[in-house]
């Protein structure tokens, strides 16, 4: 068997605010750098032999506590990153967002995101982030594990389709800051033995 544990990035100011962050490079805040530090641990006990990493400075600087604790150094991939959400919607909270631009608000609630300027739709984020994903899952030996730190929009769409599952709509939840998902390589019995890639939790977080 071989595992892959996707950790979210810990809290940051703009979390906390509720503004949208992007591909801004917001740092950890003090509550973020708490929640690294609870758990680095739980990642640790589960013998990772490599730790990928976004290269913004949320997900990178959890990826270092991780790392360090694990005695492993982080390799960062500007693939792992979150979503462009376009230069518009970056720093505001949703009520900013819909009074300072009320068009481009109405085309994200419609799905619309083509339509605006500098975002990144779901195809373009997968175009990027399911090679990342497919390299780190096929570097892995029979027993190891890898975890990979990135984004909770990124994660919330990379997952389901790395798994080749349909559309999840609002089944998986939002990932809270420094939980993580689980994802087996095994044997399925519901396969017939086939091995593949399943999903074994989401969002566990430390108790």
């Amino acid at each position: 068997m071989k595992r892959l544990v996707l950790l979210r990035h810990g809290r940051t100011a703009w979390n906390d605010a509720r503004r949208a962050q992007g591909h801004a490079d917001i740092p950890l805040d003090e509550q973020g750098q708490a929640q690294s530090a609870a758990v680095a641990p739980a990642m640790a006990a589960l013998a990772p032999v490599a730790v990928w990493s976004s290269d913004l400075s949320r997900a990178a600087q959890t990826a270092a506590c991780v790392a360090a604790v694990a005695g492993l150094e982080p390799v960062l991939d500007a693939r792992l990153r979150e979503f462009d959400i376009g230069p518009n919607r970056t720093g505001l909270t949703s009520e900013e967002y819909a009074a300072a631009h009320p068009e481009e608000h109405a085309r994200l609630l419609a799905g619309d995101d083509a339509g605006i300027p500098g975002r990144e739709t779901d195809d373009d984020v997968l175009a990027r982030f399911l090679p990342a994903l497919a390299s780190y899952a096929d570097a892995l030996g029979e027993g190891e594990t890898g975890i990979i730190v990135s984004h909770g929009a990124a994660l919330r769409v990379a997952v389901p389709a790395f798994l080749g599952l349909a559309d999840p709509g609002e089944a998986l939840g939002v990932l809270a800051n420094c939980g993580w998902i689980e994802l087996e390589h095994a044997a399925s019995t519901w396969t017939g033995g086939e091995t593949r890639w399943r999903l074994v939790a989401w969002n566990r977080v430390v108790a």
